[in-house]
């Protein structure tokens, strides 16, 4: 036969089929190096009308490592977590903790003031305090009225 795959299992060869198939083996194996990249540091995020919080487990991260910036509505916590140096005459066994560096962007909810946002970082954990803008805070209008 011309095309041996011509007709095989009812599929007809297609190179955009083998481009997706390569694709999927490049994200597996992506994605099995670094498994947590997308979730690390794993935060929670809670706001009221006067803030945004927003806590990150960062154990073991040095918190000079650490750079967060405030941009258009868009928290962004940047760092770094060095390996740990092996004492001569150790072999590294095994090692899950993730190393490295990591970029995590949240949307925020409302207009924050960046010149008023705290952080503090304590037993592992990096709080995140990001006020509301006056400007965006919700205010009750007064209506006024001509009649009695």
């Amino acid at each position: 036969m011309f095309w041996p795959e011509f007709g095989r299992y009812g599929r007809v060869w297609s190179p955009w089929r083998e481009m997706e198939r390569l694709q999927q083996d490049v994200n597996r194996l992506l994605l099995r190096e670094t498994p947590y990249a997308s979730t690390f540091p794993a935060v929670n995020i809670w706001a009221s009308d006067q803030d945004v919080i927003v806590e990150a487990e960062l154990p073991g991260i040095d918190p000079g490592n650490l750079d967060i910036t405030v941009a258009e509505n868009v928290l962004r916590l940047t760092g770094s977590r060095k390996p740990e140096a092996l004492k001569p005459g150790e072999v590294s066994h095994r090692q899950e903790r993730a190393r490295g560096e990591f970029t995590r962007s949240f949307r925020l909810p409302y207009a924050v003031d960046s010149g008023k946002v705290d952080a503090s970082y304590e037993r592992g954990v990096l709080t995140v305090r990001l006020p509301r803008a006056e400007a965006d805070k919700p205010r009750k209008i007064e209506i006024r009225s001509q009649q009695r």
